[in-house]
């Protein structure tokens, strides 16, 4: 990577828990991403806004309420709206394996769950985000 990839950590709707998302947060800053941590209760309109405002190569959704089938559609549809569609979106949290495949359907990456080894998340996005860049650089 010759600059770091900017990343947003956010933690959508209601759910108080955001000691996985700083965890996260941390473990991508040591692997050398730039991270922005938006804080709890967001809204998908701010966490939307969030990586606009950066100009975030992807954003890292931390979701244990449940609520991940109402927040990630909306987020990844307003993404879209927005044209920052390009941006490679990661879920974690307490999903569903049968949810997996639904959240990939609206554009999710990937979907970590709990356990997941924190070098391998950040080797996993590093890759995609070297493979997008490519890909741009090619369609220029």
């Amino acid at each position: 990577m010759s600059e770091p990839y900017r990343v947003v950590v956010a933690k959508p709707g209601l759910d108080g828990h955001d000691r996985g998302a700083k965890v996260i947060a941390r473990a991508l800053r040591d692997a050398g991403f730039e991270v922005i941590y938006t804080g709890l209760h967001q809204t998908p309109e701010q966490v939307v806004q969030a990586v606009i405002q950066e100009d975030a190569d992807a954003l890292g959704l931390s979701l244990l309420s449940g609520a991940h089938m109402t927040l990630v559609p909306r987020i990844t549809e307003l993404l879209s709206t927005e044209g920052v569609d390009d941006v490679i979106v990661v879920c974690g949290g307490i999903i569903p394996d049968a949810d997996i495949p639904k959240l990939k359907d609206v554009g999710v990456a990937e979907v970590f769950g709990p356990g997941a080894p924190l070098p391998a998340i950040a080797q996993w996005l590093r890759e995609a985000l070297d493979r997008r860049a490519r890909q741009t650089a090619g369609a220029e």
